[in-house]
């Protein structure tokens, strides 16, 4: 296929306005690949006191142990200070931590530098979150999970939970609907900026309905193997990477046969484990070797950080099986993304001329959630 034309390409930051920094979480210890040990680590906190429980929260200047903050959005947890809470850990949530990097999250608002309470309130079984990456071969990640890595902005693809109002330009879907010949969805649109979205995130439109069917099925190819949601991705029969050799209890050590196409871990061995799997890199970094560096990387002793699990859970071998898989079939995806036939028909100039863009302001704010009571510090609600 011919390659993409570099046209009048309308930016990302106009077709799906509202956006988000994102989340800063100014401490590393509430944040975990194993749940159990953020309720440990929760529970060692609470049991200090004075200097020590200050030493083990790690104060920064937005946080410490007298700061008054309320709930997270849907999140019922102790809103009196930390200096004498006593209550039980918040049930941890699976957050997208890395690219690719499924971890557990501890949802208190004390914990958290920057918690961008805008994006707790509209997360849910239907929301989808872009982010960006700053990788010229995949500039967007989207995930179901709230992501608190440390890239670009965060663009919810809904603007209220439930999968209602579209965080698109308003006008967008009906202007494509006149070019296009039939109405795509939100969730068409994102399939689509996923497959099309170029290195400065200006995303490329197009009015060829064949051409825009072919872009959307490979964005959902996309979508489905970054979100990891219903049925479980497969590679071909025979391709498929097993367990060889037992993991140890904790392996220190990763390294890729790239002959036998092995994963070692320390005497524990996975295969087969395709090359374009290994090789997959965000912004630079091995995507593998950060998973795994992650849950195996020497803690500072006394820390909370060193709360660990003291073995292997047999979890993170069906994990890194997965994310195998994962990589393995999105280095098909993103070859395919680079030889898309694309010409942007439908321009930026002509999106101001329809009236499209640019957005109102008020399309870039969060939409109000009036029937939502949050409480605040100290037990008070607040309404927003």
């Amino acid at each position: 296929m011919p390659s993409v034309t570099h046209d009048d390409a309308p930016p990302l930051a106009d077709l799906m306005p509202w956006s988000v920094a994102p989340l800063r979480l100014g401490r590393a210890w509430p944040t975990a690949p194993d749940p159990a040990a953020l309720r440990a680590r929760w529970d060692a906190l609470l049991k200090a006191g004075g200097p020590d429980r200050e030493a083990l929260f790690g104060p920064s200047r937005a946080r410490d142990l007298t700061s008054a903050v309320g709930q997270l959005p849907g999140r019922p947890t102790g809103t009196e200070r930390l200096a004498r809470a006593t209550g039980p850990c918040a049930e941890p949530v699976r957050v997208l931590a890395a690219p690719f990097d499924e971890r557990w999250l501890i949802p208190d608002h004390r914990l958290i530098d920057a918690a961008r309470p805008e994006l707790w309130r509209v997360a849910d079984a239907r929301q989808v979150f872009t982010v960006e990456t700053g990788d010229a071969g995949l500039p967007l990640l989207a995930t179901g999970l709230l992501p608190t890595l440390r890239t670009g902005r965060v663009r919810p693809l809904h603007r209220r939970p439930g999968g209602t109002e579209p965080n698109l330009a308003p006008g967008l879907l009906d202007h494509l609907a006149a070019r296009l010949g039939a109405r795509p969805t939100a969730s068409d649109v994102l399939a689509w900026i996923l497959a099309t979205a170029r290195p400065d995130l200006a995303v490329p439109l197009t009015d060829d309905p064949g051409v825009w069917a072919a872009g959307v099925e490979l964005g959902r190819r996309a979508l489905w193997l970054m979100r990891r949601d219903g049925e479980r991705p497969k590679l071909p029969g025979g391709r498929r990477p097993y367990v060889r050799a037992p993991l140890p209890g904790l392996p220190r050590t990763l390294r890729y046969d790239r002959d036998e196409e092995t994963l070692h871990l320390d005497e524990g061995r996975i295969s087969p484990v395709p090359s374009a799997a290994w090789d997959f890199e965000v912004a630079g970094v091995r995507v593998l070797e950060s998973w795994f560096a992650a849950r195996t990387a020497p803690a500072e002793p006394g820390t909370l950080d060193a709360i660990r699990p003291a073995a292997w859970p047999q979890s993170w071998t069906s994990e890194l099986l997965e994310l195998i898989t994962v990589l393995a079939l999105l280095a098909g995806v993103r070859a395919e993304r680079a030889g898309l036939t694309l010409v942007s028909a439908v321009t930026a100039t002509g999106l101001r001329e329809a009236g499209v863009l640019p957005p109102p302001g008020p399309a870039r704010r969060p939409a109000s959630v009036l029937d939502h009571r949050e409480e605040g510090p100290e037990g008070q609600f607040t309404l927003v």
